[in-house]
C-alpha cells in the first residue's frame, strides 16, 4: 500500500465533476481503493472521493467510523435518489481544504444507490452523520467544496 499526495485547494482538479466507472472496470480499482482506505486514515480523514488524488472518477472511501457497522464503505457511482426534506447545518472540515471548517446544510435522511468494490448494487438508507459525510463525499465528485456554501 502507499499514501496518496491529497489535492488541496485552490487546485482545479477539486472543481471538475467526475466521471462514472464503468462496471467492468470496476476490479482494476481494488489497489487503489486500499491506497484511498489507508490515505483516509493516516490523514485523520472520516473519507475520501477519487478527486481528492487527483482522479477524475467516481469513487469515494468512507472510514468505518462514520458507518454503522463498523465496516469501511466503498461507494462507486453514488447518486443520491431520495432526501428528507429537513436540513442539519454542522461545522465541516475537509482534507483538501485545510485548517478550515465551515457550517453547511445537510439532508438529515438520504436514500443512496451506488456500486460496491465487487461491482454489486447498493441501495440503502442513510441519516445523520453518515448522511452528512456521504453528501460530502458526493460534493467532492461534483466539484463542490464546502467553501462553495456560504
Amino acid at each position: 500500500m502507499s499514501l496518496l499526495n491529497i489535492v488541496t485547494t485552490p487546485s482545479s482538479k477539486l472543481k471538475k465533476p467526475s466521471e462514472d466507472i464503468k462496471k467492468e472496470k470496476i476490479k482494476e480499482f481494488k489497489s487503489l481503493i486500499k491506497n484511498m482506505l489507508e490515505t483516509m486514515y493516516l490523514s485523520d480523514g472520516i473519507g475520501l472521493a477519487a478527486v481528492q488524488i487527483g482522479l477524475n472518477i467516481n469513487l469515494a472511501v468512507i472510514g468505518k467510523e462514520a458507518t454503522l457497522d463498523d465496516k469501511d464503505l466503498i461507494l462507486i457511482n453514488p447518486k443520491i435518489i431520495k432526501h428528507s426534506w429537513r436540513k442539519i447545518i454542522a461545522e465541516e472540515g475537509c482534507l483538501s481544504v485545510p485548517g478550515i471548517t465551515k457550517r453547511v446544510p445537510r439532508f438529515a435522511k438520504i436514500k443512496v444507490k451506488a456500486l460496491n468494490q465487487d461491482g454489486q448494487s447498493l441501495n440503502f438508507d442513510a441519516s445523520d452523520f453518515l448522511a452528512r459525510v456521504i453528501q460530502h463525499e458526493i460534493d467532492h465528485l461534483q466539484g463542490i467544496l464546502i467553501t462553495d456554501y456560504v
